[in-house]
């Protein structure tokens, strides 16, 4: 049993300071955070848990605009320097008062992180200008510095000081370890984590010294339950067992929607899904036409209309519709006898034997569509051992590259299309954190350098065009496989008024959630 209780915790409800219209939520998501370290792990629920626990300088508005929350205002100041104006009065969960010092603090973490450096590589350091502001400095003229400050989560330098009970730094970290940051927290967001079970159950409750008064939020507690089985998480719904669950089956749409008690909000979705070829493991995979070939036998379409029941978009790149890189010109590929001539090209006729992972509880239908996969490559002869396992299993095996076939969902979370290269398709490097997720282990110099030349392009006519040029020579490259841009949708009892807190990032801003009475 892994059990957290993090400060303040327990003597909240006693010191009278709720609302009297303060509710409980009872939520249900396919998987709680595997850890309490928001630097740990660059993903979906460490997002999550960071704005309900913690705050960004800034962070993204419902349109894709920029919301002040612990920078009060922000101004440029020269090519190279964005001045932050900090929020006065701000109280970490322990007590200490929220200055530019423990802003620097985390910064100088999330460099050495191997999930976020390459989204602070751009910057060369933070300056505290005084106790309340702090000049975000960057190595060359950037375009998206309040892009990647939605990343920046203010941790408390003095509770993460010193050394744990074992003799280790309180601010070590360290990927699926047993840290003092992976199981305690001290934050600046609405809620305080009460106990936790991992894999079982995590608790929050409200924080009485929350420094914003003017949320209208009035969730007191929130009890999250991971529940795997998406069957089990809708009963759990309707039953009146749960108040919101989330990732919604598209099997069981029509029936919350239906449903008198439940309501059903859902939107189109920017998170891509595909699967990684890994060619340090597979020599076959290192001939383009036996990646074009893997390509053009993949049904995005069938996978879309019978696994997805058509919630889903299918894809032929990364970027989707409305980013700066998406490129209309490139269409999905599905044509079985081009993969079998490629393959008789490429001289792998008679095929060969490769092994898969995919998670089975992190997106919608994940281990489904590993085995759809498995399937359609099997007919140009390519033979899969296929294993699907927990997220918590998925991760660490994802970190080692355990299998040669890898599935991969990406949101970028700078809601820019470059921040899929950087991760996805980059020449993996350890020092700089690019290709931090490229299990594949493409590399390609020449997009790489495009990758750099649109960081530092602030035209955006001219950074549309640069991406779209990485995007066609992805695809011409076959540097990965593209399936769909999986859309989003949440479910929740009628009194829970979810809509205003929703985003395309997928991370609710649950503080600000409101249960009706």
């Amino acid at each position: 049993m892994n059990k957290t209780v993090s400060i303040l915790a327990g003597a909240m409800l006693s010191l009278g300071l709720m609302s009297a219209q303060a509710a409980t939520l009872k939520m249900a998501y396919d998987a709680d955070p595997v850890s309490l370290d928001p630097h740990e792990q660059l993903s979906g629920g460490t997002l999550q848990l960071s704005h309900m626990t913690f705050d960004p300088l800034v962070r993204w508005s419902r349109d894709l605009g920029f919301e002040a929350r612990l920078a009060e205002s922000w101004e440029r100041v020269d090519d190279l320097t964005m001045r932050f104006h900090l929020r006065q009065g701000v109280k970490f969960h322990s007590g200490n008062a929220m200055t530019a010092k423990d802003v620097v603090f985390t910064f100088n973490r999330l460099k050495e992180s191997a999930d976020f450096k390459s989204i602070f590589g751009p910057f060369k350091e933070v300056k505290a200008v005084d106790d309340y502001t702090i000049d975000l400095v960057t190595h060359k003229p950037f375009p998206l510095v309040l892009n990647n400050a939605t990343y920046l989560f203010p941790m408390d330098s003095a509770f993460y000081s010193g050394t744990d009970e074992n003799g280790k730094p309180k601010d070590l970290l360290v990927k699926h370890g047993d840290s003092f940051a992976s199981s305690h927290l001290s934050g600046t967001g609405p809620y305080t984590i009460s106990s936790r079970e991992q894999g079982v159950k995590v608790e929050f409750d409200r924080n009485p010294d929350y420094w914003d008064t003017q949320s209208p939020g009035n969730v007191d507690h929130i009890v999250l339950t991971p529940i795997k089985e998406a069957p089990t998480r809708v009963a759990a719904l309707l039953s009146g067992d749960v108040d919101f669950i989330a990732p919604v089956p598209p099997t069981d749409l029509d029936r919350i929607e239906k449903s008198d008690r439940t309501n059903l909000v859902a939107m189109g979705g920017t998170r891509i899904i595909t699967f990684q070829l890994n060619q340090a493991r597979v020599e076959a995979f290192k001939d383009v036409r036996v990646r074009q070939a893997v390509n053009y036998a993949i049904n995005q379409q069938g996978i879309v209309d019978k696994i997805m029941k058509g919630f889903a978009t299918t894809a032929a790149q990364l970027s989707p519709e409305g980013y700066l890189g998406h490129n209309p010109a490139l269409k999905p590929r599905y044509d079985l006898e081009k993969a079998k001539q490629l393959m008789q090209e490429a001289g792998y006729e008679k095929g060969f034997t490769v092994t898969m992972m995919a998670p089975n509880n992190r997106y919608v239908n994940d281990a489904k569509i590993a085995q759809a996969v498995a399937s359609m490559l099997a007919r140009i002869n390519i033979t899969v051992d296929l294993k699907t396992v927990p997220k918590a299993q998925y991760w660490p095996a994802f970190d080692v590259r355990e299998a040669d076939i890898m599935m991969i969902g990406w949101h970028a979370d700078t809601e820019d299309s470059n921040n899929f290269f950087e991760f996805l398709t980059q020449c993996p490097n350890k020092d700089t954190g690019a290709g931090q997720y490229n299990s594949g282990n493409y590399c390609n110099p020449a997009i790489d350098k495009l990758v750099l030349q649109a960081n530092s392009e602030t035209d955006v006519q001219t950074r549309a065009e640069i991406m779209q040029t990485i995007e066609q020579m992805l695809y011409d490259d076959a540097a990965f496989v593209p399936l769909h841009w999986q859309n989003l949708a949440w479910a929740v009892n009628k009194n829970v008024d979810i809509a205003p807190v929703l985003n395309v990032m997928n991370f609710p801003y649950l503080g600000d959630l409101v249960i009706k009475e």
